[in-house]
């Protein structure tokens, strides 16, 4: 199973404004016009690179495959309306909203037959919006997402991020991460029914919502040029609650590790 968690950061709106110098036509003076500086429209960056990540929830074993993301950094909306602020060498901190995307592959028996006799799980997406708090030193975020593809259930995602920068180009992060989940969503990735318990290994059972996992993430981020840098992250998750007593995870590890690493590109667009 992929599971590709994708952030989208829309930062604190900044107001920007422009003047002008008009100079009226004389004859000793010739008409002259102060231009404004172009501005883009569009600040984007894009990470690709591989990742390592458990099969399915609650699996022992591991995938590598392709790993992506995509964080926005300024976007000018008609009208003048800021969002980010252009200046990258001057990061906008504060609170902001921002959005936030999901990917979790299939997941079969024909991949795993350990789990022989349950129902596959169709590939889902989830995209939601949440809010954020950005500091030089500090992070924070809460986001709430719903399955527009695949499980019809909702997710929340709480986490924070102690950053340390060792040199100009280098910053650090660490912090915990907190994974709710309705009584669907839980149903659907840790629950038994009793027609797949008799075709299975698996008992019966049924699995409610709530806090469903608990970890901690430690990343890094270099910055090579303005334009190209490297992440990285390493994550560690433990299963709590009706997650954790799931016989699909007694079966396997109620602790889950990921790893990525990718290279990051910014783009800059002017329409």
């Amino acid at each position: 199973m992929r599971i590709l968690p994708v952030v989208i950061l829309a930062i604190t709106p900044v107001t920007a404004w422009a003047g002008n110098l008009d100079v009226p036509p004389t004859e000793a003076a010739p008409v002259m016009m102060a231009q404004a500086a172009p501005s883009p429209d569009l600040i984007f960056t894009l990470r690709g690179g591989i990742a390592s990540t458990p099969d399915y929830f609650g699996s022992d074993e591991y995938t590598v495959g392709p790993d992506f993301a995509f964080r926005l950094n300024y976007l000018r909306l008609p009208g003048g309306r800021d969002f980010g602020t252009p200046n990258l060498a001057e990061p906008t901190y504060g609170v902001g909203l921002r959005g936030s995307f999901r990917y979790i592959s299939e997941r079969s028996s024909d991949d795993n037959s350990e789990l022989s006799g349950l129902d596959d799980v169709d590939t889902s997406v989830e995209l939601g919006l949440g809010i954020g708090y950005s500091s030089y030193i500090f992070d924070a975020f809460a986001d709430l997402r719903y399955g527009v593809i695949g499980h019809d259930a909702f997710v929340g995602e709480v986490g924070a991020d102690l950053k340390v920068h060792p040199t100009e180009n280098l910053t650090l992060a660490v912090g915990p991460r907190l994974f709710l989940g309705s009584d669907d969503y839980a149903s659907t990735y840790f629950g038994v029914s009793d027609d797949e318990a008799v075709a299975s290994q698996f008992d019966a059972y049924d699995a409610n919502g709530g806090l469903l996992s608990a970890g901690m993430e430690i990343g890094a981020r270099y910055e090579i040029n303005q334009n190209w840098g490297i992440e990285g992250a390493v994550t560690w998750d433990r299963f709590t609650g009706d997650a954790e007593n799931s016989p699909i995870v007694e079966n396997g590890d109620r602790d889950q590790y990921g790893l990525r690493v990718g290279v990051t590109r910014l783009i800059t667009l002017d329409f």
